[in-house]
């Protein structure tokens, strides 16, 4: 919720104003740089985050720089202010005095349109982070020499001012950073590989005229680093690239990594012929249509699942034969304890145990499809790839359904007066 208060956060001051000055402002309005661009940013990443202290720092610093998009455009547009009636002043910049009518708008110092391309958001809250920490870097620079091109006392003051609140927001956002306490270089979930991660390659080389002198220093030497001289001129000289440590996905002897795979689709197997006779009682413990109708439908696609299996067992040339899943005869054991509970309980509370049961099915069985796809890819196996990333994407939809359903079971079950 936003409320606009007739107040600007900073108040302004523009003694002689200056247009050719006003359009320079623009680029902090609406360039790469500027206050929109980061008030989007941040915004658009708090409400994508699933930390609620971290979002409510990045709404925090959003809205604030929205109060800063106020001030500069106001200082623009008090800079400005001379093209609508003045000629001379005019010809500063015909695109604003005539299209614009001397005011702002959404444009750089360059006349070139704002874009979301600005925006930088990944959805992984310490790259997002990272981003911020330098998006107000680059601000902080762009205020200063804004500030060294300027003469005017009164809008020297309110940059200042702004130049001061990006360094704030700067720490802020390191702050938040170091919170999170992982490690420095630990970038989403994936692992590098070893050895390659820590060799730097010279790929600058040569002296005296051929060019600069190779440098040494704390980003290229000790700390556990492994200098690589030239790797390009190693292979032109027929030294192969036997220096860089690129790991091959080559597995060499396939048939331990395939039998872990034959091992998993057995087990997967098996967990979807226990689902086959599990959902439909499932189905007919759900008190909710659309919970009813989300099992049925998936009951089908259970079906199919286990089809694919079978695919994938053809392909291997070997016989679709099921091992006893232990897991899942566990997980179906406890939502038949669930469902026998849910006789005594109101509607809402009875199918959102169901749908509590229902996702720990999915969760395992996410597991051993993500597991089972990433066996057949290690291998080569690109067709038992495809059917079991098919298989996985159901299963992930289908939770982020019984999630959904969940949601809105929750919110029913908080209205006064509702249907039990």
């Amino acid at each position: 919720m936003y409320h606009h208060i007739k107040k600007l956060m900073y108040t302004v001051r523009v003694d002689e104003p200056d247009p050719r000055f006003g359009n320079m402002l623009l680029e902090q309005f609406g360039g790469a740089n500027g206050e929109l661009a980061a008030a989007m940013q941040y915004s658009v990443q708090g409400l994508n985050c699933e930390d609620a202290a971290r979002k409510d720092l990045l709404m925090d610093i959003g809205t604030e720089e929205l109060s800063h998009l106020e001030i500069v455009g106001t200082l623009a547009r008090m800079h400005l202010k001379p093209m609508k009636f003045g000629r001379e002043h005019a010809e500063a910049d015909p695109l604003i005095a005539i299209a614009g009518g001397g005011g702002v708008n959404l444009f750089n110092s360059m006349g070139n349109a704002w874009t979301a391309d600005y925006l930088k958001i990944t959805g992984e809250l310490d790259v997002d982070l990272r981003s911020n920490i330098a998006a107000e870097a680059r601000a902080k620079i762009v205020y200063e020499r804004l500030i060294n091109f300027c003469n005017d006392v009164g809008t020297k003051d309110a940059l200042q001012f702004l130049m001061t609140r990006e360094i704030t927001h700067m720490k802020a956002f390191t702050l938040a950073l170091e919170s999170l306490e992982r490690p420095r270089f630990s970038i989403g979930r994936l692992a590098p590989s070893a050895k390659l991660v820590d060799q730097f390659f010279n790929d600058s080389t040569g002296t005296g005229d051929h060019g600069e002198a190779d440098m040494r220093g704390p980003w290229n030497e000790g700390n556990g680093w492994e200098f690589v001289e030239a790797p390009a001129f190693q292979t032109m000289n027929g030294e192969g690239d036997s220096a860089v440590h690129a790991e091959s996905s080559d597995t060499g002897n396939p048939e331990p990594i395939q039998d872990l795979l034959m091992q998993q689709l057995r087990d997967l197997l098996h967990a979807e012929k226990q689902l086959l006779k599990a959902l439909p009682k499932m189905a007919k413990a759900a008190r909710h249509e659309t919970v009813r109708r989300f099992i049925e439908s998936h009951l089908e696609e259970t079906g199919a699942q286990a089809e694919r299996l079978e695919g994938c067992f053809k392909l291997l040339g070997a016989s679709a034969r099921a091992k006893p899943c232990k897991g899942m005869a566990g997980l179906i054991e406890e939502g038949e304890e669930v469902m026998m509970e849910g006789k005594n309980k109101d509607n809402a509370s009875a199918d959102l145990s169901l749908i509590g049961a229902a996702q720990r099915v999915e969760h395992y069985e996410i597991a051993g499809y993500t597991t089972a796809k990433n066996l057949a890819q290690q291998i080569g196996k690109p067709e038992i790839v495809q059917l079991l990333t098919k298989s996985l994407g159901e299963e992930e939809n289908a939770d982020q359904l019984l999630d959904q359903a969940a949601r809105s079971l929750m919110s029913v079950a908080k209205m006064p007066g509702a249907i039990k």
